[in-house]
């Protein structure tokens, strides 16, 4: 290509006959285009010193330099120069519409700021539309922004050109090439079946270089819009690969916050839809599975028929270049696969990181919005017979707080339907969801729930329940220190008293110890004190356990053991053996074997691990088995409580049957057997009953202990009656002692 020296072109005082353009006068050894494909048109150089202003164009040579010898011409391109050009001093450059572009930018509106007022500015130089603010907290505060730089004639403008020029050869004398300009292009769709039809490459350097602001990212999603309406009858990898190089341009991490100033607040959606829309027009002719691999949208694919085993894509996605990637993953279940016809389908799949965030749903009464996704966004393509998948979702926020919704989006409602998918499992990396895929919902996610109403009884439960079962316990073992001395009579008495002081001593402490640990931040506070916090925790949660274990026993022991006793201090050594031994020995093992891999605690709360190293297990296990035991020994003692005698009335079944309840009453909290129901809260889909009763038991187990373990014993009652009375004949006593002499020294005083 001729790149010889440029001469400095000049403004003419006027524009070319229907040219649209800036007029130029140049000398004889060049030619310059001057058309909708090769112009002059101004940089976004800014302006410089003595009114000399940077200006691009287009030169190619003329038929004198074409036909000297030795020079080979490459028609293929046009060069690119920039040069200075002077202006004089009060001249303007004008743009087509006659108006001067100042290139001022302003940041907010001038004058008062009055609340709820709106105003508007212009945008920046080359960019058209205008930016809007409201008054809010007499702050101007940017609302919408119209300001893009794109059109349908510059997307096309370049890539005409060059296939206008493309197609001269060398051996053409290039006077008689044809340098009108073109015919005006007036669709996205007509454009690209003149330029691209094949792969729709054209329009991708255009967008990719364009800013992404809230103007231009309504134009490129008006333009797949468009696209996918009327371009989608024959949608080739090629062309997925194009389609989704613009679409990526635009749910870039730099340009979400800029989605909230677009006045069509339905453009989020209207992207979905037509990648879907798209998508499903995609012919996949090899066995390939990746299709697209661009940051924030991946497409994958693979044939299926009735024969084919259960198949699954998987995803790995990044939220930006420094996060972890964020996984996803798209079963199809074999007994769905066997619906399909005989002859081959396909499946595709597309995987968003990004436009969750994006994503605006239609306003929904009693429901808050925005609702946060917390996953990839999967969108899947299927054959109409196929109507169920698993998918499975990596949290993003993965505390412990970050409960999941399984949710598929409707493309007519424009928002999350609860009723399209249910919950398989949710633990705290994933959650595992079975979704029903129909014509409108074909992208799905997860939620990350706000706290509901539900969250919030149980939450005022657990308080209530803990302040009172604190205060319980606290009473429970003065009562006790009250009336020891009179109710510790026999081995069998002294030893049921013993257990329940060190139940209550255990529980106490160990809802001591839950409140420090959840109201804890790991992050702020000392890894080491929130490991200690850990321990004792655990250590009293088992040895309340191991007590109520050890009370177990010792009413077995008394049932089957009559005439032999065994020694007051043997049965002290055992008891504090297993109550205290025992779980010390679980939690010092727990956390020597798993701390060293800093598995022992969870990264998100002062408790024991789960999901790295299980160790939750060593306190699962012995509460499980122990609640096991606890309750055989309540059934034994229901059996033995019922002595059927030979004509016995209904009265006395009736007695019978009261007596059994009311042990089985004074039993159940006293031996763990409330822990029982959090097996069933453990089920996925339990009721909520089961959750409140399993809060209620708990959080109140301290009042149940005073209650029946101590107010409802007829023993501790009837010492704490003489303990009172003693107490007021001591008081009486004492009050006659100190009225005695004061009496008689009066009497004195009036003999006297």
């Amino acid at each position: 290509m001729y790149t010889g020296p440029c001469k400095v072109l000049h403004l003419s005082s006027g524009l070319l006959p229907n040219s649209g353009r800036f007029g130029i006068v140049l000398s004889d050894e060049y030619q310059v285009v001057t058309s909708l494909w090769c112009q002059l048109y101004t940089t976004h150089a800014p302006q410089q010193p003595s009114g000399m202003l940077l200006l691009n164009y287009l030169v190619i040579p003329s038929k004198a330099q074409v036909n000297k010898p030795g020079y080979k011409p490459n028609l293929g391109e046009c060069s690119h120069y920039r040069s200075k050009i002077h202006l004089k001093a009060g001249d303007k450059l004008q743009s087509p519409e006659g108006k001067p572009k100042t290139g001022r930018i302003q940041e907010k509106c001038e004058g008062p700021c009055i609340s709820s007022s709106n105003c508007s500015q212009p945008c920046a130089k080359d960019f058209h539309g205008e930016i809007g603010f409201t008054c809010n907290q007499k702050k101007w505060q940017k609302s919408a922004e119209t300001c893009t730089s794109l059109s349908v004639e510059k997307l096309f403008k370049d890539s005409t050109g060059a296939s206008r020029l493309s197609v001269a050869a060398p051996s053409i004398p290039l006077h008689i090439l044809d340098f009108r300009a073109p015919e005006t292009i007036e669709s996205v769709a007509q454009g690209i079946r003149k330029n691209c039809p094949l792969d729709y490459a054209c329009i991708t350097d255009m967008v990719k270089s364009s800013e992404t602001t809230s103007g231009n990212i309504a134009f490129i999603v008006e333009l797949l819009k468009n696209i996918s309406t009327d371009l989608s009858d024959n949608v080739t990898q090629e062309k997925m690969k194009s389609y989704s190089e613009v679409a990526n341009h635009i749910l870039d991490t730099a340009a979400i916050s800029n989605w909230a100033f677009i006045p069509n607040k339905n453009a989020s959606s209207d992207l979905l839809q037509s990648v879907n829309l798209f998508a499903r027009q995609l012919h996949i002719h090899n066995n390939s599975e990746n299709i697209v691999n661009e940051l924030f949208i991946q497409t994958k694919g693979f044939h299926i028929n009735h024969n084919t085993s259960e198949k699954s894509l998987n995803f790995s996605m990044s939220m930006n270049n420094t996060t972890e990637d964020i996984l996803g993953m798209v079963q199809i279940p074999r007994q769905e696969l066997r619906k399909l016809w005989p002859n081959a389908s396909q499946a595709i799949s597309i995987a968003f990181p990004t436009l969750g965030a994006i994503l605006r749903e239609a306003h929904l009464q009693n429901v808050s919005l925005p609702r946060r996704v917390n996953g990839l966004v999967l969108s899947v393509v299927l054959p109409e017979r196929l109507q169920e998948i698993i998918l499975t979702f990596e949290k993003i926020n993965k505390t412990r707080n970050a409960r999941a919704q399984c949710v598929g989006w409707h493309s007519k409602k424009r928002r999350w339907d609860e009723k399209a998918c249910q919950m398989m499992l949710d633990i705290r990396n994933e959650v595992k969801c079975r979704c029903n895929y129909t014509s409108v919902v074909m992208s799905f996610s997860i939620l990350m729930s706000p706290k509901s109403m539900t969250d919030k009884v149980l939450d005022y439960i657990t308080c209530i329940g803990l302040s009172v079962s604190i205060l319980s316990l606290v009473l429970c073992l003065i009562i006790e220190a009250t009336v020891w001395s009179r109710v510790v009579v026999t081995e069998i008495s002294f030893m049921r008293h013993v257990c329940i002081v060190n139940i209550a001593v255990s529980l106490l402490t160990a809802n001591v110890w839950f409140i420090i640990g959840s109201h804890f931040n790991i992050k702020a506070q000392d890894y080491n004190m929130c490991v200690a916090v850990t321990f004792f925790s655990h250590f009293f949660y088992l040895s309340l356990f191991f007590w109520m274990l050890f009370k177990a026993l010792l009413i077995i022991y008394g049932i089957l053991v009559i005439f032999r006793r065994m020694m007051k201090s043997r049965m002290m050594v055992i008891g504090f053996a297993i109550g205290y031994g025992c779980p010390l020995i679980i939690a010092v093992t727990t956390v020597a074997i798993t701390e060293p891999e800093n598995g022992y605690m969870r990264p998100e709360a002062c408790w024991l691990n789960w999901d790295n190293t299980k160790a939750l297990l060593a306190f699962a296990i012995p509460a499980l088995v122990i609640v096991a035991v606890n309750l055989i020994v309540v059934l034994v003692v229901a059996v033995n409580t019922q002595r059927p005698s030979i004509g016995s009335s209904k009265s006395q079944d009736v007695v019978t049957i009261m007596r059994i309840s009311k042990n089985v009453a004074i039993l159940t909290p006293l031996l763990g057997l409330t822990w029982g129901f959090g097996i069933a809260t453990l089920i996925e889909g339990t009721s909520l009953t089961f959750h409140i009763i399993f809060a209620l038991l708990n959080a109140f187990q301290g009042f149940f202990i005073l209650l029946f373990g101590t107010i409802m014993d007829h023993k501790i009652r009837d010492a704490l009656r003489m303990r009172m009375s003693s107490l007021k004949g001591k008081s009486r006593a004492a009050e006659n002692a100190s009225l005695g002499p004061t009496n008689g020294s009066k009497l004195m005083n009036r003999q006297g």
